[in-house]
């Protein structure tokens, strides 16, 4: 049982006076504080007229273009969102079934105009090159909204996006970038029960991550790893290449990162001040909901 306990109305204050309205209104979602449309108006601030996301949904991704990037953080606030849906879920479907490539893969950034703020990863991409990280983020998101949306789960885009990412994993024969394999995870963790392959997919990259649960990033930040709870941040099928016991003391600690001013922070680089405090506004709903979802708070 995790002893330290969140400061909720700490967390609210640093919201209310750092975060974007968007992550303000995630937040009081989880308490059933504010109504569906309400989210869904901050997540339309980011919405262009292809039906994509940009305008720096993703942080460290400032530019205005619809991005797979920002399809992911559209797909977590509708989400969050649950049971209520919002048409505009099957539109970022129908969008990024507009830029899958021929292989069914997508890319991990589409070309930016302005590259002011954005993070160079984001700049150096191979529009023309399929990206399993970017393919299995977007559409382990997207699982969570099928859940509860019947047209998202029902979209020719998300099998299409499904089937790339377990015939890459199926491919696998060295262990992928940390991050690339920790969104592989979720995306099996969320197909686990609907494709037979899933959880044998699930144990071979389980191979790959270390038995303490750290793995550390290459080329990001001197102390940037990937953890047990970025892997499997709540209960599921992917909880089960973890101990108990190392699941627990990763609780105990995320609770207690909560710094004195009531939010939370990121383990990696930012790229402009933007950024900088806007993933702080995002790590602290992140932080809040998984330990809510672990039933700690």
């Amino acid at each position: 049982m995790c002893g330290v306990k969140p400061n909720l109305s700490a967390a609210a204050s640093f919201l209310a006076a750092h975060a974007r309205t968007l992550d303000r209104r995630r937040f009081q979602t989880l308490f059933g504080e504010v109504d569906a449309p309400a989210l869904f108006a901050a997540v339309d601030a980011y919405r262009n007229p292809d039906g994509g996301y940009g305008w720096g949904l993703e942080p460290d991704l400032r530019a205005g273009e619809s991005q797979p990037g920002g399809a992911l953080h559209a797909f977590e606030a509708f989400a969050d969102a649950a049971p209520v849906v919002t048409p505009h879920a099957a539109e970022l479907c129908d969008w990024l079934a507009s830029v899958t490539l021929p292989d069914g893969g997508l890319p991990f950034a589409l070309p930016i105009a302005d590259p002011a703020g954005c993070a160079p990863f984001w700049l150096d991409a191979d529009p023309g090159a399929s990206s399993l990280q970017s393919t299995a983020f977007t559409a382990a998101a997207a699982w969570r909204v099928a859940a509860h949306d019947p047209a998202v789960a029902a979209h020719p885009w998300l099998a299409r996006a499904t089937r790339y990412c377990l015939d890459t994993i199926r491919d696998l024969d060295t262990r992928p970038h940390a991050i690339a394999l920790c969104f592989a995870v979720h995306l099996l963790d969320a197909v686990h029960s609907a494709y037979p392959e899933a959880p044998e997919l699930l144990d071979r990259l389980g191979a790959f991550i270390p038995s303490d649960g750290m793995l550390p990033v290459e080329g990001g930040a001197a102390d940037e790893k990937m953890r047990p709870l970025d892997f499997a941040p709540v209960p599921g099928p992917a909880r089960r290449l973890f101990r108990d016991e190392v699941i627990g003391s990763e609780l105990e600690r995320l609770a207690g990162r909560q710094e004195e001013d009531g939010g939370w922070r990121v383990n990696f680089r930012s790229y402009s001040p933007a950024a900088e405090l806007e993933w702080r506004g995002y790590a602290t709903v992140g932080a809040v909901s998984v330990l809510r979802r672990n039933g700690l708070v």
